[in-house]
């Protein structure tokens, strides 16, 4: 059966109430103009509740009046999400709203659970509408599951800030939210503040073509996981992260069909400066390191060596420097090393890490997701991990090209601790 996903309704929701005049203007921080023009995109899937009788039965009708009510809540308190973005330096505020699709699908959502496909969610996502800084797209199965779309754009949102944006709703829609509670607006760019010569030339939007990319999905249980971890530990490591045991694998097992040298690693820096920020700042509050090996390098326990030491460097290197003009020299020298990586066709691959958000605590009334799952994956070389339902595995959504993927997923030492792509619902 083909799966079709018709848009049934389309609407912009607007604040719930008007932004005061005195905040109308939302300045950028540094990092937010340095970021592409592009989303963040997750997928919450939602199964029926009729299935726990402790649940009240929820009609469509009635989640897409809560959803709606609860975002048009949720915007006014974080009021730079409804605006628009004004020459790469600030977000003028005038409360366009977000754009809300409603739609439906002819499958079960276990049709969808079973082997998740890429080319397949993708249909459960908003289309991008670069005036737009928020799209939500919420798609109701035949079997009275649902899935909710959201895309946040990256101009202003990492994956911290979008997490804290999606528990705010949801706590608003459910009512056990604090109404009073806020995300800390404007602490990144006093501390990061924008740089003016950077207003004429907004970064351009990422485009990749899609036909010459395969991603795949792979899924560590908490036990393969601990498996692992034992592997991959070492003298000067003895207990290795979730995070870093995965990362080290697929470093190790990249390295058997396009030999990435160098990894590169998207960190939240809000705990790894001096002084920390808030860990509800927002705006984009994330830097990148490189870790890097030597052709010879291949065990597990060396390359976890190699990413933490390429946390520690930054930490030691970068850590006081977050401040002013000294901000823009880090992000210089920082984009200036990814850079030589292309110029000079250095094999590497890139990690971001979802871990430990809890968007598995993301209910709207009708109970927690069944499945979260990253949305739209654009970047050859690139992996993103996401915590399982269970909080103990992770999901690893692995991105190739199509001829150096055809070797990864054969990789035994990989298929000893991973399942590729098993339903969700096993």
């Amino acid at each position: 059966m083909e799966i079709k996903v018709e848009i049934i309704k389309r609407e912009t929701i607007k604040p719930s109430s008007p932004t005061p005049n005195h905040l109308r203007c939302f300045d950028l921080c540094l990092i937010d103009q340095l970021q592409p023009a592009s989303y963040i995109s997750l997928l919450l899937f939602y199964s029926n509740n009729t299935v726990d009788p402790s649940l009240p039965h929820v009609k469509s009708a009635e989640i897409s009046y809560t959803l709606k009510a609860s975002l048009s809540q949720t915007l006014a308190r974080f009021y730079p999400l409804a605006g628009k973005v004004k020459d790469n330096v600030s977000i003028d505020c005038n409360d366009d709203g977000a754009d809300f699709l409603e739609a439906q699908v002819n499958c079960r959502l276990s049709d969808i659970l079973e082997q998740p496909q890429r080319k397949i969610l993708r249909q459960f996502l908003p289309k991008e509408i670069e005036s737009s800084l928020v799209l939500v797209q919420a798609t109701f199965f035949c079997c009275g599951g649902m899935a909710i779309g959201v895309r946040v754009s990256r101009r202003l949102a990492d994956a911290s800030t979008a997490t804290l944006f999606i528990q705010a709703w949801a706590g608003t829609a459910l009512g056990s939210g604090d109404p009073a509670a806020l995300p800390e607006f404007g602490v990144a760019s006093s501390r990061l503040p924008p740089r003016k010569e950077l207003s004429a030339t907004p970064p351009a939007k990422q485009t990749v073509n899609d036909e010459t990319i395969v991603t795949r999905r792979y899924v560590f249980d908490a036990s393969k996981i601990g498996a692992l971890k034992a592997k991959a530990a070492g003298g000067s490591i003895p207990q290795p992260t979730r995070v870093e045991a995965v990362s080290a694998l697929i470093w190790k097992c990249a390295r058997t069909v396009s030999r990435p040298s160098k990894l590169v690693q998207i960190m939240n820096i809000r705990k790894r400066v001096a002084p920390p920020f808030p860990e509800t700042s927002f705006g984009n509050l994330m830097c990148l390191f490189v870790a890097k090996t030597g052709d010879r390098e291949t065990e597990l326990d060396g390359l976890v060596i190699e990413l933490r030491k390429g946390i520690e460097a930054f930490t030691q290197n970068y850590a006081s420097k977050f401040q002013g003009d000294e901000t823009f020299s880090v992000f210089g020298e920082s984009y200036k090393e990814i850079d030589s990586l292309y110029a000079e066709s250095v094999h590497f691959i890139g990690f971001s890490s979802w871990c430990r958000f809890p968007l598995y605590e993301a209910d709207f009334g009708w109970g927690k997701p069944t499945w979260v799952s990253v949305g739209d994956l654009v970047h050859k070389n690139f992996v993103v991990l996401v915590d399982t339902r269970d909080g103990g595995g992770i999901e690893a959504w692995v991105t190739l090209s199509e001829q150096d993927m055809a070797l990864f997923e054969r990789n035994k030492e990989l298929l000893e601790f991973a399942a590729l792509n098993p339903s969700v619902e096993r």
